[in-house]
């Protein structure tokens, strides 16, 4: 045993020489990790052969949250093709490409890894459609927003493990909370005199104050990464998948862009993020050159018209906002109604604990396990719940159908 701990020590000592010799002098060092419960470690910080952020990222992926990552809409929903891309892709390309800039940039790939694999837990079923939708149900409701970076941060702060948490560091779920990938910028300058209390204030106000997420920014460089790297990752990603499904053609890419960014994922993603290391090595903020900012502020506007607001792609949008409303409704009337036969209860409260149960609007409960649901799920809560349901061949007979 003692041999173990000294073996322990000495990979510890390893691990923070390593970072000591490899890492920018204003990069976030794996000792810099803030938990706001440290006691609550089965294995403290200090004495773990893994660094605070790697230890972060094995937390994030064995989460519930990241398990339904493999059937969430990232663009596209209700097409039937295998080869278009899931939330599930799109945190791995944001991750790979986050770590090769950080790399680079002599940033804690650690930490970026973590905030890039944890920033989109919070995304509804069918993405930013039902995160709208259940954004205007929660104001209607009067228990405030909803917005998917402040969820994803909710989901590991406060749902995970019956609402105990998963006890993350301060740098990762501040990562997640401002990583926008909606906003572009040309520079990102990171927050760094943030204190966990104006953490906490940041992430109650995105529930409390409208848009309050664009006015947030990260306390790191690597969080900074992170959050450019979402739109690089998506970008040149969203038009391969818009081609694959017939919504465009590549040649309706304006030339304009394409001489400067590239015309197919690959290069795009190469231009942008050699432009990003090129003007960002060695300061303290993330950022592009003037050329690159204008052609990619460009080609986001592109994708907006063309792809994201395609009415060709939107048509059954009145549905699916009629399919949020109708569980929405339905599950907070099972809540005010202790419906203990409500799939939000069988599936979801009888999971968490006394603390959840008796602090959380039946509202929020709502949002919070709407939010959760993969996209197949989310249609079978539906056809449970609101589809008529067969006798079989005697009313004895009838079972009820698995959701």
């Amino acid at each position: 045993m003692r041999q173990l701990r000294q073996l322990q020590q000495e990979i510890i000592a390893a691990n923070h020489r390593r970072e000591e010799i490899l890492l920018a002098p204003y990069a976030c060092a794996s000792k810099e990790g803030f938990r706001f419960a440290p006691e609550a470690e089965k294995v403290p910080d200090t004495e773990n052969i893994r660094p605070t952020f790697f230890h972060d990222t094995d937390k994030i992926i064995h989460s519930m949250a990241y398990t339904r990552y493999i059937d969430k809409t990232q663009v596209f929903a209700l097409f039937q093709n295998d080869h278009i891309t899931h939330r599930v892709l799109h945190v791995q390309f944001v991750s790979k490409i986050a770590r090769v800039i950080g790399r680079c940039l002599r940033l804690n790939e650690d930490l970026i890894e973590a905030i890039a694999l944890g920033h989109d837990l919070g995304h509804t079923p069918y993405g930013h459609d039902g995160e709208r939708f259940l954004n205007q149900l929660c104001v209607e409701a009067g228990i405030g927003y909803f917005c998917h970076n402040a969820q994803s941060v909710r989901f590991l702060m406060e749902i995970e493990q019956g609402g105990r948490g998963l006890n993350l560091t301060l740098q990762v779920l501040d990562g997640i909370l401002a990583h926008n990938g909606e906003i572009l910028n040309a520079r990102l300058v990171p927050d760094t005199g943030k204190t966990p209390a104006q953490f906490l204030n940041e992430y109650e106000s995105c529930f409390k104050v409208k848009d309050y997420p664009k006015k947030i920014y990260p306390m790191t460089l690597e969080g900074c990464v992170v959050r450019i790297t979402d739109i690089i990752a998506y970008i040149g990603r969203d038009i391969e998948d818009a081609i694959t499904v017939g919504l465009i053609k590549r040649s309706d890419l304006p030339p304009s862009i394409t001489r400067v960014l590239g015309d197919t994922n690959d290069r795009i993603i190469n231009t942008l993020a050699l432009d990003v290391i090129e003007h960002s090595y060695g300061e303290r903020y993330i950022g592009f050159s003037r050329e690159i900012y204008k052609a990619l502020q460009d080609l986001r506007a592109f994708n907006f018209e063309y792809i994201y607001h395609n009415p060709v792609a939107k048509r059954e949008n009145r549905k699916i906002e009629g399919l949020f409303r109708s569980l929405f409704h339905r599950y907070v009337q099972d809540i005010k109604d202790h419906n203990h036969s409500s799939p939000i209860f069988r599936y979801y409260l009888k999971n968490m604990n006394e603390r959840y149960r008796t602090q959380t609007a039946p509202a929020r409960m709502a949002a919070d396990f709407i939010s959760a649901m993969t996209d197949e799920f989310f249609n079978r809560q539906y056809k449970e719940l609101f589809f008529p349901k067969r006798f079989g061949l005697k009313i004895d007979e009838q079972r009820e159908e698995d959701p």
